[in-house]
């Protein structure tokens, strides 16, 4: 979502950021923070006024802040990178992490801040942590001072480096002079701090060689900080204490620039020269694109290596023949002819000197895009043609999934905002399917009318559905690690189908159910396996939309071996042989634009291959498809016995309850059904009239509160419980309907977390909570 430099995202979004394990910082244009999280504040030990507003580095410390501003400046440039390695902050052990850099946009697409994003990583076996710094010089070795008297006069740039913290130990007199800095200004400091964090990345990779006593030879260009391009030749050698363990490294580096340069000029003197058959031919041979030369008459003169390996032709099959029998597609090998004689004959020059892109011919016959670059070259006596090729196969092919990609993070965007609102409109039902479903229960357990008693059971049975379509969205809108318990399948297909009656109705779809009552329960997530069910009911309706009457699903379910197998039939088009292999791939989708993402297959998959099931589909041989999937059964299934149901000891009656819940109905909803079922209640609209009763002397039981509530949300209310009444800390109840951020938020603190009554809740949810109560020594 956009993020503004003058105001982060409140409310959902801040939760979420907060209750993540990883730290997670935004940082503005100015390089201040804009937000850090609690994981964040916690790990430097700081509250927020002393991060947010603060320039990073004066935060962070000077180094740190240094060695990651590359990929800051990247991330401001619209690039997400990842950098992971060793790094040290202010009064901090180093530390082996791994930090993620992502652009964050405005509403108007410009990058108005980065998000930073961190985590601790398991330390290399072949890196270990010291915490303890680099032995200072004279400890390192007594020769080091004659060492620097010879360093002092070498003619290279020459440093020695602490391993352990990459800090400078000594310069020489051309290292100072080339970065314009005192050479006792250099001690001390980090590497990155001095020749900057590009130069520095291209160092760091060799540190574990050079732990282990390897020596590193690096060559290459480089840019530094005061403004310099040059290309470097350097010499890293492992420097060994008198214990052997390796303390420092020494760096020689020779600065190449000059006669790289007088080489590059060589080069292009030599291109001029293509007279001389030895030049011509290392120019040829080296080239990594395809160069052919032809003479006035199209004869082919000259066919190197690359473009031997991009035509599929060899050399020396194709020396003297007309270039357009060779390379030059049947379509348009008159035109080509037509245009080149023209131009001989004093025409225009419409490609010469230009990149164009044309559709060349190989030697199998196939056809590809090609890039090609045509110049003329005048000899004394003759006119040459020189061609460059080059095969852009592979440059579509990757502008073609860069497209892919592109369409696959539109429509996961739109799956996470889909899901947000659907997590948000679900949890705003809660409250009043709480209310209804609530006195709907009591108003069939008290009416006295068998009229009223059997209005309040279909309006009962109305709001428990509800509550269960709403739980379902919940589920699926929830992330949250999977867990594994004991589940009837058949109740999730029940509750799959209930959750898609409307669609199937409204598309004129008949349902036919064919399950096992006998079928042992499977070992299985509860919202996994639900979703696969609903994914797959969802899959054959749409694969009926545009199927004439009747439209019919089968949904069964039976026992094979071990396993439990789920099968949905329809009788629709079936799925054709050529798609079947690339049908659960992710993003892989025949249907039209809106209609589907491609992704829903991919996570049944997923879903039955991580418990140890499959999924395969086939067609039926009355037509249609078949989608099955085979799921292991419990362990120790072996049997169609039944599994002993033991009931529950009645809860003891009489207790006092105090309920706290800023939304007066829904509280004296939970109200009405505990004094229903035999105890005392007191409603109280809000935590300040909680506290005020317990400082009053009240004594209570129970307390169950609400989770939101503003001022002072559940978990709060908890703590200050606990703090007056520590023997009400274990009878302390979170209320809540809020089931995607309400589990982190209750669980954030790291302490046990209190039960807790999910709504919409009904009598028997009641009563069920205070056996468990009980049963756990609670009440």
């Amino acid at each position: 979502m956009p993020l503004s430099p003058a105001a982060l995202p409140e409310g959902l979004t801040r939760d979420i950021l907060d209750a993540m394990p990883g730290r997670v910082v935004a940082v503005g244009p100015d390089r201040r923070f804009l937000f850090a999280n609690r994981a964040y504040l916690d790990f430097l030990n700081r509250d927020a006024r002393q991060v947010i507003g603060h320039p990073a580095a004066e935060v962070i410390g000077q180094a740190p802040a240094a060695a990651v501003s590359h990929f800051v400046e990247r991330a401001f440039a619209g690039a997400q990178s990842e950098w992971e390695g060793w790094a040290e902050f202010h009064g901090l052990h180093p530390r082996y992490m791994r930090q993620t850099f992502l652009p964050m946009r405005d509403a108007a697409g410009a990058v108005s801040a980065v998000l930073v994003l961190s985590d601790d990583l398991p330390a290399p076996v072949e890196l270990p942590p010291r915490a303890a710094p680099v032995p200072p010089e004279e400890e390192i070795s007594p020769d080091l001072r004659m060492l620097r008297a010879v360093l002092d006069e070498v003619p290279a740039r020459t440093v020695i480096v602490g391993l352990e913290n990459q800090r400078f130990l000594y310069c020489n007199r051309e290292f100072a002079e080339f970065f314009r800095i005192a050479a006792e200004d250099v001690a001390g400091r980090h590497v990155a701090e001095v020749i900057g964090a590009p130069a520095w990345a291209t160092m760091e990779p060799f540190l574990a060689r050079l732990r282990i006593g390897q020596s590193v030879r690096n060559e290459g260009w480089i840019s530094y900080p005061n403004g310099k391009r040059v290309y470097i030749l350097q010499h890293v050698v492992p420097y060994a204490g008198p214990d052997g363990r390796i303390l420092a490294c020494v760096s020689m580096t020779q600065d190449l620039t000059a006669l790289r340069t007088r080489e590059a000029e060589l080069e292009d003197q030599a291109a001029a020269l293509r007279g001389t058959e030895a030049t011509y031919g290392a120019v040829l041979g080296s080239a990594l694109d395809g160069v052919i030369v032809i003479d006035e008459d199209g004869a082919v003169v000259e066919f190197n290596a690359a473009a031997e390996r991009i035509f599929g032709h060899a050399r020396i099959d194709v020396m003297g023949k007309q270039i357009g029998d060779l390379i030059v597609p049947h379509a348009m090998r008159e035109k080509h002819a037509i245009g080149f004689k023209r131009y001989l004959a004093g025409g225009e020059a419409r490609i010469l000197g230009r990149r164009i892109e044309v559709e060349a011919l190989r030697a199998d016959g196939t056809h590809f895009p090609c890039e090609l670059a045509v110049t003329e070259v005048k000899l004394p006596t003759r006119r040459l043609f020189t061609a460059h090729a080059r095969d852009l196969t592979d440059v579509h092919r990757a502008a073609s999934e860069i497209e892919r990609q592109r369409d696959r993070i539109h429509q996961i965007e739109k799956l996470s905002a889909m899901g947000s609102l659907l997590a948000g409109v679900a949890h705003e039902l809660n409250n009043p399917l709480a209310i209804l479903l609530t006195q709907a229960s009591l108003l069939k357990e008290t009416a006295r009318d068998e009229g009223v008693r059997k209005r309040a059971e279909r309006i009962e049975a109305a709001a428990t559905r509800s509550g269960r379509i709403v739980k379902s969205f919940l589920a699926m809108a929830r992330q949250k690690p999977a867990q594994r318990e004991p589940i009837a399948l058949n109740d999730l297909v029940e509750a799959a189908l209930e959750m898609t009656a409307y669609g199937l109705r409204s598309a004129g779809i008949e349902v036919t159910r064919m399950l096992d009552a006998a079928l042992p329960p499977i070992e299985a997530d509860r919202d996994l396996v639900g979703q696969v069910i609903a994914n797959l009911v969802i899959n054959a309706q749409q694969a009926l939309a545009d199927r004439p009457m009747p439209r019919r699903i089968t949904v069964g379910t039976r026992r094979q071996g071990g396993f439990a197998v789920l099968e949905v039939m329809d009788n629709g088009p079936g799925v054709p042989d050529s798609l079947r292999a690339r049908i659960f791939e992710p993003y892989f989708t025949t249907k039209a634009v809106g209609v589907g993402t491609g992704i829903g297959l991919s996570i049944c998959r997923q879903v039955a291959e991580e418990h140890g099931g499959s999924i395969a589909v086939e067609d039926r041989p009355e037509g249609g498809a078949v989608f099955r999937v085979m799921l292991p059964l419990l362990a120790g299934e072996g049997s169609d016995a039944e599994t002993p149901v033991l009931e529950p000891e009645p809860a003891q009656a009489g207790w006092s309850v105090l309920v706290v819940d800023d939304e007066v109905d829904v509280g004296q909803s939970l109200a009405d059904i505990l004094e229903y079922l035999g105890h005392r209640t007191e409603l109280v609209a809000g935590p300040e009239e909680a506290l005020a009763r317990l400082d009053a002397g009240a004594r209570f039981d129970l307390i169950v509160a609400d989770l939101r509530m503003p001022a002072m949300n559940g978990m709060e209310l908890h703590a200050a419980v606990a703090a007056r009444r520590p023997e009400l800390a274990q009878r302390f109840v979170v209320m809540t309907g809020d089931v995607v951020a309400g589990p982190k938020l209750i669980e954030r603190d790291g302490a046990a977390a209190p039960p807790t009554l999910e709504k919409p809740f009904n009598p028997p949810d009641v009563r069920a909570l205070l056996e468990r109560l009980t049963a756990e020594g609670r009440l």
